[in-house]
């Protein structure tokens, strides 16, 4: 298969409070890409914080791979924040939701930074949570907006991942690795990846025949006080599937 930039989404590592806990726990899930979440390295910090950041992941070689979910509104001086965090950090595109009336500012500032926009699919009740409302916002939108499919929150969706990733295609930036279990009242539950509805062999398959360039970040949101050994199972089946 393709090479793969497998990194962590450090949301997942949330009840760890700074970025040098972080760093350490994607290091010893033997990951070198980050999805950087930002209670441990903010946009909206001082320069003086955010190029510290940057400086101990680049000495501690991991490559900061996207950013997010982050929020766009019509703040202009926010939106330019965000991005000119992901520039500064070489982020090619970061994990977004985007407010309906600020879609035009988004995909203009985004085209100015050169760093593209995708968007967080959250489940059945979000905006953009299905493949129809995801259809509908890429028909008027450009290429700088495209999609960071989110596994699990597909799945929520009664919709394949594996298919969402086949209809999307070149519109597709990123991928959340992550999966869900569902309850008799449907509320779902974080799992190791495989162990629930998402069929991981075929996905990767399916990235691969697509040529897939952009991040995949394992994200599990369950037992936030000790992710590591659900993270360390998953990284075992997504090298299995590899063949690594």
């Amino acid at each position: 298969m393709s090479e793969f930039r497998l990194g962590m989404q450090s949301y997942t590592f949330r009840n760890f409070k700074t970025l040098d806990e972080a760093i350490g726990l994607t290091k010893k899930a033997g990951l070198s890409y980050m999805e950087l979440f930002s209670g441990h390295l903010s946009c909206d910090a001082d320069d003086a914080t955010v190029q510290a950041g940057l400086d101990k992941l680049k000495a501690a070689g991991i490559t900061p791979d996207s950013y997010g979910v982050h929020g766009f509104s019509k703040d202009e001086a926010a939106n330019r924040r965000a991005l000119g965090f992901a520039k500064k950090a070489g982020i090619k595109a970061l994990s977004a939701d985007i407010e309906p009336d600020a879609l035009d500012m988004a995909e203009n500032l985004s085209k100015e930074y050169n760093v593209r926009l995708a968007i967080h699919n959250h489940g059945i009740n979000h905006r953009y949570g299905t493949v129809k409302q995801l259809k509908e916002l890429f028909g008027k939108t450009g290429a700088n907006i495209g999609l960071c499919l989110d596994t699990a929150w597909m799945l929520q969706t009664k919709t394949d991942p594996v298919k969402a990733a086949k209809i999307f295609g070149e519109r597709l930036y990123g991928v959340h690795l992550k999966d869900f279990v569902f309850a008799a009242d449907s509320s779902p539950k974080d799992v190791v990846l495989g162990e629930g509805g998402l069929k991981l062999e075929q996905l990767f398959q399916a990235l691969d025949s697509m040529n897939f360039s952009g991040y995949l970040s394992i994200e599990y949101e369950g037992e936030p006080d000790d992710p590591l050994p659900a993270v360390l199972r998953s990284v075992a089946k997504i090298k299995k599937v590899l063949g690594d």
